[in-house]
């Protein structure tokens, strides 16, 4: 009985010794994964990571992230933060997106205007009191000096509906305060000569990059004053009623730079209202000689009837838009006098097939690298004799499954391979989505 409780003893102690070892073992397990899982300490991440992050956020998230710790706190005001940024600006009465409170955004240009450099205003709705908001900002400049200024109306009128005045004392402010203005773009704004002679005033010697189209109340003189003045510009988007001989061979003249972009918006809103000039050839030729490397791109949103002035001799076009219904004639004729064509996008065209005049534009634009057709008729058969002429030069090519008509030589099925062939990589046209 002696033998057998000491039996009993041992086995007990043995089983008291195990389950102390199996629980000290749990314990270091329990505490390696509570190591493995224990939270970051995110008020000791590296502050270069915050600044990283921080840049990504609209303003209102970044002014609640500021409130986390005081180290995120420090990176809120870092100058490095505020040199580039967006201000979205909308009305929660006309917009789905929160609206930035007005008394957070004096504060930013109460403690942050002098580091801004590479700013831009972005209205997302169509509020007149938006692009007021925008202009007052604006006009709260005065300690900054902008590289960059953009003013984005992503749905129009916006700052047109302002009172010009207002708009155009606001904008002077920053022009005579930045001194070192490189890039500006104010599409779509009530800007006028007088604010443009401000602008060049101040800053003729930095600006490299003008957009300005769809600006009614600049001539052709204010842009001309632009010119004439900043040699080193680089970049140009306006509309066509502001193009002349006299900009492009102020543009070719010794003085200026080699011109990299010139973009020209041909736009018609009411049919037979609206009457185009005629730009000379050898204001042309003039500017090729002096910039011969330049993309000159050109949008065209005309009615057919209002064509007539153009493409009737040779233009150094790169990059062309049909944003509406082009005839065949008008096509026609692109092929005949667009021999530095890089680039064609046709919208829409009618029911009369293209295949003579896209084989007369294979033939004649040996530069041509990108083509898109939409609501257009193309036969097979034309189609694949266009990519066989152009070859593997065709780095872009989107068509639409309806623009190409099945003929006796070729169906849907097989001009996919044909294609592919002569381009040299797999290739199937567009798919209109079905939802």
């Amino acid at each position: 009985m002696k033998r057998g409780r000491k039996t009993n003893e041992a086995n007990s102690s043995s089983s008291e010794e195990t389950t102390e070892k199996e629980s000290k073992r749990h314990k270091v397990i329990k505490d390696e994964k509570n190591i493995v899982v224990q939270s970051p300490d995110w008020a000791n991440l590296l502050q270069d990571i915050i600044l990283q992050v921080f840049q990504y956020l609209p303003l209102l998230d970044r002014a609640h992230a500021s409130q986390v710790c005081r180290s995120w706190n420090q990176v809120f005001h870092m100058p490095d933060l505020w040199r580039c940024f967006e201000f979205e600006l909308n009305q929660p009465a006309t917009s789905y997106l929160r609206a930035t409170h007005p008394e957070l955004i004096k504060q930013i240009i109460k403690r942050h205007s002098n580091h801004l450099q590479y700013v831009s205003f972005k209205v997302v709705d169509s509020s007149k009191e938006s692009a007021e908001a925008a202009c007052d900002i604006l006009s709260q400049l005065v300690n900054c000096s902008l590289k960059t200024l953009g003013l984005i109306s992503t749905a129009r009128p916006s700052f047109m509906d302002l009172p010009k005045s207002h708009f155009i004392s606001a904008l002077t402010v920053v022009f005579v305060n930045s001194k070192s203005l490189s890039s500006l773009k104010i599409d779509d704004t009530p800007v006028d000569d007088p604010s443009l002679k401000v602008l060049v005033a101040n800053n003729s010697d930095t600006l490299k990059l003008l957009k300005m189209s769809s600006c009614p109340h600049v001539s052709p003189a204010g842009i001309l004053c632009v010119a004439d003045q900043c040699h080193g510009l680089r970049e140009l988007a306006l509309n066509y009623h502001l193009l002349s001989d006299e900009l492009l061979l102020a543009l070719s003249s010794e003085k200026h730079v080699r011109l990299e972009h010139l973009r020209i918006d041909v736009v018609s809103e009411n049919p037979g209202q609206t009457q185009f000039h005629t730009i000379q050839k050898s204001s042309w030729d003039a500017f090729i000689k002096h910039s011969p490397k330049v993309n000159l791109v050109m949008y065209f949103f005309l009615y057919e009837e209002e064509f007539d002035p153009f493409f009737r001799y040779e233009i150094p076009v790169t990059h062309l838009y049909f944003g509406r219904s082009v005839s065949k004639d008008v096509l026609g004729r692109v092929g005949m006098t667009c021999p530095r064509l890089v680039e064609l996008v046709v919208c829409a065209n009618g029911l009369r097939p293209l295949d003579e005049e896209l084989i007369r534009i294979a033939e004649r634009c040996k530069y041509l690298s990108a083509v898109g057709l939409g609501e257009c008729e193309v036969s097979c058969s034309a189609f694949v004799e266009f990519v066989k002429m152009c070859g593997g030069r065709l780095s872009q090519l989107s068509i639409m499954e309806e623009v190409l008509i099945p003929d006796q030589k070729y169906s849907l099925e097989q001009i996919h391979w044909e294609v592919s062939k002569h381009l040299g990589r797999v290739w199937f046209p567009d798919m209109m989505p079905t939802w």
